[in-house]
């Protein structure tokens, strides 16, 4: 692994994770390239961030839950390998119900040079410290829909809430958001800007 990016669960504790690419439970179905072991990996300074999250979440009665954080190259240029594949209708209605797989990348859900290869992004939502259930978002990770945007209509005011409390804890944290996906979160004074990593996570 490239210095100066760590694991996550090494670095920071009291966060919960579930890296999606590295099981069947994405929108493409089946492990990712790239993706050897079920954990988070990030810059350091991702991870020093996260820290500062958790605290922030943790006084509204959240915990966070991360999805995914540095991803492969290879994994990318899996995810536009997939978009050319012929549609089997098997991840469809919960990740892209409304769109084709090749305009996942047109709208902005899917990018040929990720943020997220740069190390410095993350997906994640809250869950309730009490009771560990997820917090109601409106939506589920890697909904590719105009539901799941920044200010969306047609979700309750419970879950506009959670996402408005999820954007303003990483923004306390020194993130920014992406409007099309409200569990994308960038660090603002991110460490590598211009580079795409491709490491394995292994």
């Amino acid at each position: 692994m490239k210095a100066d990016f760590v694991f996550l669960d090494e670095f920071v504790s009291g966060i919960r994770w579930d890296a999606k690419y590295a099981t069947w439970d994405n929108f493409t179905g089946r492990p990712v390239d790239g993706y050897f072991a079920n954990r988070i990996v990030g810059t350091k300074a991702l991870c020093t961030a996260l820290a500062r999250g958790r605290e922030e979440a943790a006084v509204l009665g959240f915990g966070l839950l991360i999805w995914d954080g540095y991803r492969p190259q290879s994994a990318v240029d899996r995810f536009l390998r997939w978009a050319g594949e012929p549609e089997d209708g098997r991840t469809k209605p919960r990740h892209y119900p409304n769109i084709g797989r090749t305009e996942m990348f047109d709208q902005g859900y899917v990018s040929a040079r990720s943020g997220h290869s740069r190390g410095s992004t993350v997906d994640l939502t809250l869950y309730h410290l009490d009771t560990g259930e997820l917090a109601a978002m409106g939506g589920d990770h890697d909904l590719m829909d105009s539901i799941s945007h920044h200010g969306a209509t047609g979700i309750t005011p419970a879950e506009a809430q959670n996402r408005q409390h999820l954007g303003s804890i990483m923004e306390a944290s020194g993130f920014q958001r992406y409007d099309y996906e409200w569990w994308h979160y960038t660090l603002k004074d991110e460490p590598y800007p211009d580079s795409y990593f491709d490491f394995p996570i292994a």
